[in-house]
């Protein structure tokens, strides 16, 4: 039967749309849902600031009245901008194993493109770095995080078939903690030596309100300015700075926040890690209520292992070793709560500094996941 291709226009199709992977993926071990609330916020107008500099279309496929496929188009004017370029984005494709499907709905999205002016198609992407973005093409026997996305092995040979190439990659590790409860000292030496050096300390924040509101404007400001340079990023703005902290920072605990400070008082770098909440998401599948909220509870007071979120250090304290100190005290943490574990989230295949980071400890690169683009026809 031929596919049929919607455009949502209602909070109803709305819920369709980000509850499909639901249906699709019930009984993976390796996807992890989101928060369907919060997938509803980013894509609603009015609730997710992105969307002031930017505009979104979204697609359902049907066959015979049944849901097999969605997929957003995204058009960022902050990013055109930014890059000079004339590009649409895609992002939230999900479809069953059915080339005709994926053809439908990337059809659909390039005549949009057609429609604005676009020449180019690139994803899959959100609004800003910090949505789902990458499509991972190596380690489909791996779970997700929270912040990841998963997808089985045929949806890299649609978008090939489709006529996509590789833009860029990006790259997840795995990564042991030094053995026992003590690291070693020689990492312990080195990361004192450059602290003395160049006058940097770490902050320590007893409970996460107080680190939200004394240091959270500034933290995103930083990453900001290290963003920067990085692929697809775009700056943001006040609003999705506020934005991003009141939906990340909750979840976060304190002791594996670590920021570091210049003599002035001045925030130099920041890494932020999680107790790993994959398992409770999965529990939970897409609900904070009625029950979804207690595993998230307790899985942030028990845990086995960390997710490194997102990292940073101000340009003009590079190469000064403020990376190796943050990242020396997480695990200095973790070995305190029984940790021997953690995982990174994606880190563009080009950023050799951040790699060099995971180099003092035992790692595997365990995950790729891939950016595609295409021209317009």
């Amino acid at each position: 039967m031929s596919v049929a291709i919607s455009v949502v226009e209602s909070p109803a199709e709305l819920k369709k749309f980000v509850r499909f992977p639901m249906e699709l993926y019930r009984g993976s071990a390796y996807w992890v849902p989101p928060l369907l609330r919060d997938e509803i916020d980013t894509l609603t107008p009015g609730r997710n600031p992105a969307l002031k500099s930017a505009e979104r279309r979204l697609f359902l496929a049907r066959r015979d009245g049944r849901i097999v496929g969605r997929v957003a188009a995204i058009l960022s004017r902050a990013a055109n901008e930014k890059y000079g370029t004339k590009n649409l984005r895609f992002g939230w494709f999900e479809t069953i194993d059915d080339f005709e499907v994926t053809q439908a709905l990337l059809s659909a999205v390039e005549q949009w493109g057609k429609e604005k002016g676009m020449t180019t198609l690139t994803g899959p992407q959100g609004f800003t770095d910090l949505d789902f973005e990458g499509l991972l093409i190596e380690g489909f026997d791996e779970r997700a995080t929270i912040a990841t996305i998963y997808n089985p092995p045929y949806y890299p040979r649609h978008l090939e078939r489709f006529g996509f190439a590789k833009e860029i990659d990006y790259m997840e590790f795995q990564a042991l903690a030094p053995e026992g409860t003590v690291l070693p000292e020689k990492m312990m030496k080195m990361a004192e030596w450059a602290a003395k050096r160049n006058n940097f300390r770490l902050l320590q924040y007893s409970n996460i309100r107080t680190l939200r509101a004394e240091r959270g404007q500034e933290l995103f400001d930083l990453l900001d300015e290290t963003f920067d340079e990085l692929y697809g990023t775009t700056p943001l703005t006040l609003e999705q700075k506020n934005y991003y902290i009141s939906r990340y920072i909750p979840f976060a605990n304190p002791e594996f926040i670590k920021i570091a400070v210049n003599d002035r008082n001045e925030m130099v770098g920041f890494l932020v890690s999680l107790p790993s909440l994959a398992g409770a998401f999965q529990k939970a599948r897409g609900r904070l209520f009625p029950f979804g909220l207690l595993h998230i509870l307790r899985a942030l007071k028990k845990f086995d292992s960390l997710d490194f979120m997102m990292a940073g250090v101000k340009k003009s304290y590079r190469g000064k070793g403020v990376d190796l100190i943050m990242t020396i005290d997480v695990f200095r943490s973790a070995l305190a709560h029984g940790v021997h574990f953690a995982e990174s989230n994606p880190e563009l295949e080009t950023n050799s500094r951040i790699q060099n980071e995971w180099k003092i400890v035992e790692t595997r690169q365990h995950k790729r996941r891939r950016i595609y683009k295409k021209a317009i026809a």
